[in-house]
């Protein structure tokens, strides 16, 4: 299933990404004290694209994110609230201001949405689930920044499958009306409701 299966074979893909560039990455905020923000962000382009457009698959494009949300997840990095493997040591090299910089830069991009892979027989069902569990949180088909909640539709797959598993375990806290509706929607629907959810997001690519 792709539920079980993604996570394994591209996060491992993802992680072999960004190890090439997270010894540096990790110490380079350290050097650039006083930097612009298209410098501090120069720092971020080896994993996360240019301008925050991820080649994927399992690091998400950060572009076009709302300005809460982005500090929010940068904080939780930062304090450890939000698991990763090694944005928790970047994010510590940046101070409050950095990160409100980094911020401003990447909102004011685009968000390009990931051409990828997904079950054409899947994307029906993902969007009555989204229409029924995220809808409320994740406006527009998953699509609109402005609810803070984070863009959902044309993010990586993989990227996507490791927080709902995150979530889904408790190794990432979820606001309370998610959680809910995710263990709601888990117990009537089954783990197969994630495949649906996220063959519907990677289905929307323009």
């Amino acid at each position: 299933m792709v539920y079980k299966t993604l996570t394994k074979a591209f996060l491992i893909a993802g992680l072999a990404i960004g190890a090439s560039s997270g010894a540096f990455a990790a110490d380079a905020p350290k050097m650039m004290m006083g930097a612009s923000d298209v410098m501090l962000a120069n720092t971020c382009a080896g994993c996360h694209g240019t301008d925050g457009a991820s080649n994927g698959p399992a690091i998400p494009t950060i572009a076009g994110l709302s300005n809460d949300y982005f500090v929010e997840i940068m904080q939780g990095y930062a304090d450890g609230t939000v698991p990763a493997t090694i944005m928790d040591r970047i994010a510590k090299g940046y101070n409050e201001d950095e990160i409100k910089q980094l911020a401003k830069f990447y909102v004011a991009k685009p968000f390009v949405k990931a051409k990828q892979d997904f079950d054409p027989k899947l994307v029906k069902q993902g969007g009555k689930l989204h229409d029924k569990y995220c809808e409320k949180c994740h406006a527009e088909g998953g699509q609109s920044a402005e609810d803070d909640a984070g863009v959902m539709a044309g993010q990586w797959t993989p990227y996507l499958v490791y927080q709902f598993e995150d979530f889904n375990n408790g190794h990432r806290e979820a606001p309370k009306k998610m959680n809910k509706k995710m263990k709601t929607m888990l117990s009537k629907e089954g783990k197969s409701a994630l495949d649906a959810l996220t063959s519907y997001y990677a289905s929307q690519q323009k």
